[in-house]
Parts: C-alpha cells; sequence; structure tokens
C-alpha cells in the first residue's frame, strides 16, 4: 500500500511487461513466495486504467485450487473471482455480465462475451495460477489458448499467468509420475517468461532511505552490506530484517544507533521463531526433486545436469537456491543458516548422553575442540547407523549429525559459519567461541583418494582465512559391516603444505 508503506517501485525495469502488453502477447511471471508479484500486478492494473487505454484486472484462482473440485465448479469459481474483483479496480459500466456466471458457462465464453463487450483492449492478470490441480489447471489453460486466437476483439489482448513457478512446471501436478508434458504444453501461445529477480544493494538502500527521511534513523552502508549478506536481496527478508531491528530489538526508538551487531541478532530472530515465510519455503524441503538439490549442496556433490535440467531450474525458481558464478549455493545466509538447522533440529533434540555444554569449556572459558570431536566419535560410532537410517536426509546425514551435536555446544556462546556448494566435495564450518575459530572440513570418503584430496581441500580453505590450523573430518560411507569401527575410527595430527591438520576419521 504505497500511500502506508516505504516502497520501492515494482514496475521499475519491467520495461518487458509493457511491450508485451503492447504486443498484445500472453506472458508468465514467476518468483518465490512474498517477493512482490501481487503488488506488482495491482500497481501493473492500476497504472494501465489510469492511463485509459486498457481495462485491466487482477484476480486470484485459489478459490478453485483443491484436487476434489469439478473442471464445471472450477469455472464457476473463477469467473466469480474475476466478477468480484472487478470492483477493485474498474468502474461498473466496465464489469462483465454476471448473469453469464449464473448460466454455468465456461471461462472461455465468459471471457469472450466480456471482450466483445467492450472498445478498450483487456488486460487479465491471474495471480496464484499454479495453485490450481490436474484436470482443472489442464482445462484453464486450454480455454485460454482457444480463445487466444479471438483476442482483442474478442478475448482479452493479453494474459499474464502469475505464480510461484514457470508454466512448464505446472506439469508437476499434472503428470506427477512424467517429467514434463512437452512441447504440447496447454500454454504453449506465452511469448515470454518473466522471473521476478532480488533486489539490488541500491534497492535496499533505497527502501531504507525513507525510513531514514521519516525517522532520522539512518542504516549505515556497512549494516546495508551486510543485510544484503543475510538476505541476498530476498524482498520479504530485507523487510523483516529491518522491522527486527526497528520494531523489536530498539523498540521503535529512532534515537538509537543501527550497529552490525543488531543485524545479526535479528538474523537469529528469524531463524528461532521461523516465521510463516521460513516456515513455506523449509515446507519445499520435504519434496524429492529439492532434497536430491540441497543434499548434494550440504555434501559438496556434483549434479548431472544442464541448462535444461528441471529439478535445478524448479528449485532456483522456489528461491531455495542461485547461481553464482560456477557454484550453485543456498540463496542468502539466512537460507544457508535456516535449512540445515531444521534438517537436523530433532536429532540435535535427541541428543542427550554426551553431557552439556559445561564438559567441552576448559578453565580459561575456551572451547576443547578435541575433546568434543572425540565425544562425536564415539557417539557417531554409538547412534549413527541406526540415526541415520530413520532420516529424511540420510544422504547428508553424515554431515548434519556432525552440525546437531556442534550446534548444541555452540549455542552456548558461539556461531559456526558454513561454507556449501554442489560440486565442491565439501563442507566448511568455521566455528567461533569465545574469541576463539576452528575450522572443520566434512567430507565423505568414497575412495583411497578421498584422505588426500581433503587435505588438499582444507589447507586451501584455510589460506583464504589467513589461517594454519584445522580439522578434516571423513565420514565412511561403506557400512560397519564391510569396515568394522575398529578399523575406520580414527584421530591423526599431520602436518600438509605446512599447516596443522588433525584427520578425525569415523
Amino acid at each position: 500500500m504505497p500511500e502506508r508503506h516505504y516502497m520501492v517501485d515494482p514496475l521499475r525495469n519491467q520495461k518487458i511487461i509493457f511491450d508485451l502488453i503492447e504486443k498484445t502477447q500472453y506472458f508468465t511471471i514467476h518468483a518465490p513466495r512474498q517477493t512482490g508479484k501481487t503488488t506488482l500486478l495491482h500497481e501493473l492494473a492500476h497504472r494501465l486504467n489510469k492511463e485509459g487505454n486498457y481495462i485491466s484486472v487482477v484476480f486470484s484462482v485459489e478459490s478453485a485450487g483443491y484436487r476434489s473440485i469439478t473442471e464445471e465448479t472450477a469455472n464457476l469459481k473463477i469467473i466469480n473471482s474475476l466478477y468480484e474483483s472487478c470492483e477493485l479496480f474498474i468502474s461498473k459500466e466496465l464489469w462483465p455480465k454476471k448473469s453469464l456466471a449464473d448460466e454455468k458457462c465456461s471461462l472461455q465464453t465468459y471471457l469472450n462475451n466480456w471482450a466483445g463487450s467492450q472498445k478498450k483492449p483487456i488486460v487479465l492478470l491471474l495471480d496464484e495460477i499454479d495453485s490450481l490441480y490436474d484436470d482443472v489447471l489442464v482445462s484453464v489453460l486450454r480455454q485460454l489458448r482457444n480463445g487466444f486466437q479471438g483476442r482483442p476483439k474478442h478475448f482479452p489482448s493479453t494474459i499474464a499467468l502469475v505464480g510461484l513457478r514457470d508454466v512448464r512446471e505446472y506439469k508437476t501436478k499434472v503428470r506427477p509420475s512424467e517429467v514434463s508434458l512437452g512441447s504440447g504444453s496447454p500454454f504453449n501461445i506465452k511469448a515470454e517468461s518473466i522471473l521476478l529477480g532480488t533486489w539490488t544493494k541500491e534497492e535496499i538502500a533505497e527502501l531504507y532511505s525513507q525510513h531514514t527521511k521519516d525517522t532520522g534513523q539512518i542504516f549505515s552502508k556497512k549494516v546495508i552490506d551486510r543485510i544484503y549478506e543475510l538476505t541476498g536481496g530476498q524482498p520479504w527478508l530485507v523487510n523483516a530484517v529491518a522491522n527486527e531491528i526497528v520494531e523489536k530489538i530498539l523498540k521503535s526508538d529512532y534515537t538509537k544507533k543501527i550497529t552490525l551487531a543488531h543485524a545479526e541478532e535479528a538474523k537469529e530472530n528469524l531463524i528461532a521463531r521461523r516465521d510463516t515465510h521460513l516456515d513455506s519455503l523449509l515446507d519445499k524441503l520435504k519434496e524429492p526433486r529439492v532434497k536430491n538439490i540441497v543434499s548434494a549442496i550440504i555434501n559438496g556433490d556434483s549434479l548431472v545436469y544442464d541448462n535444461f535440467n528441471d529439478d535445478l531450474r524448479y528449485v532456483i525458481d522456489l528461491g531455495i537456491i542461485r547461481k553464482e558464478k560456477y557454484d550453485i549455493i543456498f540463496s542468502n545466509e539466512i537460507y544457508r543458516e535456516i535449512i540445515p538447522r531444521v534438517l537436523y533440529f530433532s536429532m540435535q533434540e535427541n541428543i542427550r548422553e554426551e553431557g552439556m555444554t559445561s564438559c567441552y569449556i576448559k578453565p580459561d572459558a575456551k572451547l576443547d575442540m578435541d575433546k568434543l570431536l572425540k565425544a562425536f566419535q564415539k557417539f557417531y560410532r554409538r547412534n549413527s547407523e541406526h540415526w541415520l537410517e530413520r532420516f529424511d536426509y540420510k544422504e547428508a546425514g553424515h554431515g548434519l549429525l556432525l552440525m546437531a551435536f556442534l550446534q548444541r555446544v555452540i549455542n552456548g556462546g558461539g556461531r559456526i559459519d558454513r561454507e556449501m556448494a554442489v560440486g565442491r566435495g565439501r563442507t566448511d564450518l568455521t566455528i567461533e567461541f569465545a574469541g576463539d575459530t576452528f575450522v572443520l572440513e566434512l567430507k565423505l570418503k568414497r575412495d583411497s583418494d578421498s584422505k588426500e584430496d581433503g587435505l588438499d581441500q582444507i589447507s586451501r580453505y584455510l589460506d583464504t582465512l589467513g589461517m594454519t590450523k584445522g580439522y578434516l573430518i571423513l565420514f565412511e560411507i561403506k557400512p560397519s559391516s564391510i569396515i568394522p569401527w575398529e578399523t575406520r575410527v580414527k584421530w591423526e595430527n599431520v602436518s600438509h603444505q605446512n599447516k596443522k591438520i588433525t584427520v578425525v576419521e569415523m
């Protein structure tokens, strides 16, 4: 609501949308949840109506978004949703006739009659299109395709379908057992697929400057840079972090200075609270297509993919991951932190037998990492096979189990930073506790070269941090029936490339 909220213009950098409308094209807009899709649609419709060259309405088809609905009932619900939404966007003389809906006509016929009764072309913006299921979804898409040739005099001049995913992904609900609908997609008339991007640092600064103008409270460049790292420019998170700092942490006291520490506190609060947006994101982790990609990132495994790989594109479109040069990583630091935490939360809650944080704290209040990792070796030998068998993310379970063990201790006064990406062959953990920094590299032992490769990798990683000491954690993936615990559990201090590496095998 522009009159009440600080906003970045949702139609900035969207010349392509106006060009498509001018050319009477049909297109799709997709982006993760709470990135501004609906805001953009409303702003677009109001602007088009104000300029006076088009009749534009935004409406949601979500009322027809459940599996048991019939095509006839779905048509009626969608038509009613369109009719009721007209009040928000156009004057009554431009509305379609309600009587047609009462006759239970098809959506195609309803739009045909509406377009035919108007002097101006209609721009129709369908929100939540991917909430529809199965035959209803196919029916709606086919009706839009069938009416396409009659535009602009006898059908909407432009139709945009808007949802979480591109139209090529709607197939997963229509034919769950197949990879795609193929070239015969019911909406193969689309001219363009638009993925809404995240915000840049400059756009975050523009948004926050509106708060500064109103209150005098400044988000410094350092704070904005840090918030960008935490959020990756994801709009909901950008807003949530700022709101957490200003209203919850500083309690709307605009005389107080916003610091980097406040940004870190806001991050931890959001992760701990798991607001609706984060819960909906995490619910996707249960899907097999998402699980394959997330497991690969946590383990550092390679993926067999190309530019048309459906699973990869799907998880990118959901906003969970992104490409950064040659890496595939979690979209932002908050996701990188919360996704592993959620995956190992049940493990962490059930780790009881190894004592409390105080067991691993030296008299000088420093963390005894050697003692902690030796305790984990013992715990891992006793419990891993049983626990990992029940764990949903079995492929990534070894590393997640260690993270769960560490987290319950680190929560007592430290933090863990994770470096994970597809194809790196390992996961890097940097642990800060009481002024000390510990570097752990987690690696699956897949062959006889894994140890030497791991030593090379952690040495390079230590170089980037300017450190000379670290831990290489090697997890044997073969069962104990093949390699017994008596030979696989090892502890060794080695010197490698002028680094002191403790190799912990299990």
